[in-house]
């Protein structure tokens, strides 16, 4: 009777732990991020990084995901912490068009991630490049918004 109750406990204790690792493995793995590929000119640390390329094509799994001119910005939906991407560079019209592999981490806090291509090419810290898309609200939501002040504040209306 004792050795049936104990198999019992140990077969809950196993699917337990499965459970938390299915969930770290999908937290891990099934992330999603959307990354903002600009490339426009940048200021970091007093230092500006105008040597903005001609065209830029971002490339991922064999496929053309973005061709971004100078002051252009372009975006994908992606899955995982990892992200690695080809820059086809082309830094003057009609010039000579240069590879470069990339391969970074995402950061998880981050759901909307801008990458300045710009500033990655130029070799600046990952701080300078990689910041956090945070969307502004439209004017149409702002007019819809309701402004809470002291005079209106606990008032309520009964469409009178």
């Amino acid at each position: 009777m004792a050795d049936s109750k104990k198999r019992i406990w140990i077969f809950r204790i196993v699917a337990i732990v499965v459970l938390v690792l299915i969930a770290v493995a999908m937290f891990i793995i099934g992330r999603g991020h959307t990354v903002y590929f600009d490339n426009k000119s940048l200021e970091y640390g007093g230092q500006t990084v105008d040597n903005v390329p001609y065209k830029i094509d971002v490339v991922i799994n064999g496929e053309k995901v973005a061709s971004l001119k100078a002051g252009e910005r372009g975006m994908v939906d992606t899955m995982g912490q990892s992200f690695n991407m080809q820059l086809l560079v082309t830094n003057e019209k009609d010039g000579k068009t240069s590879k470069v592999q990339v391969g970074l981490p995402l950061p998880y806090s981050m759901d909307g991630i801008i990458l300045n291509l710009p500033a990655m090419l130029a070799g600046l810290p990952q701080d300078a490049y990689l910041t956090e898309f945070i969307p502004t609200p439209s004017a149409a939501e702002l007019e819809d918004e309701e402004v809470v002040t002291d005079e209106t504040e606990g008032l309520m209306d009964f469409g009178e």
